[in-house]
């Protein structure tokens, strides 16, 4: 399985994906992820990622200008037939049965939104899927993402010693 993850802040991630089960799920083969600093594919000399939201509100938003580069940059023809998830509090909760849905495709994108959230045109127009850890707010989309490639490598064979213990959620 490939995981391509968007966010503007990778180095939140690198440490735990090189960590224990997922290193060796790395290492081995059964997983690669890449990720994508969305701050790259931002134009101008500061790079700037945030804006009002579009139609209003309170806040800063992610402009849609650099994920939605970012995502066509890097997904290119997958883009089509790949999950494109936005982690949101909006979005359907995560559970074991999402894991296991997620882990029988060859390859998804998570975006890790920032600030306020995300402009509303990457909802409509770019994401293909939301996905919430529960009822309450993070300050990025980071840790979702963490939590949902941990648990879907579970589903991955070849990961866990015993493929039994794969859907053990004693967590």
């Amino acid at each position: 399985m490939h995981i391509d993850v968007f966010t503007l802040f990778p180095e939140i991630c690198k440490p735990y994906l090189g960590t224990s089960i997922l290193g060796r799920a790395r290492e081995s083969g059964c997983l690669s992820v890449d990720l994508h600093n969305i701050r790259d594919y931002a134009t101008g000399r500061h790079r700037i990622t945030d804006d009002i939201p579009y139609g209003g509100g309170g806040g800063m938003v992610m402009k849609p200008e650099p994920v939605f580069t970012a995502i066509e940059t890097v997904m290119g023809e997958h883009k089509i037939s790949c999950p494109i998830i936005l982690l949101t509090p909006q979005g359907r909760t995560f559970t074991q049965r999402v894991a296991r849905e997620l882990a029988r495709h060859k390859r998804i994108a998570l975006i890790a939104g920032r600030y306020e959230g995300v402009d509303e045109r990457i909802r409509q127009h770019l994401a293909s899927d939301e996905i919430s850890l529960g009822d309450f707010v993070l300050m990025g989309g980071e840790l979702p993402a963490l939590a949902i490639i941990d648990a879907t490598t579970r589903m991955l064979p070849g990961v866990l010693g015993d493929p039994s213990a794969a859907d053990d959620d004693s967590y």
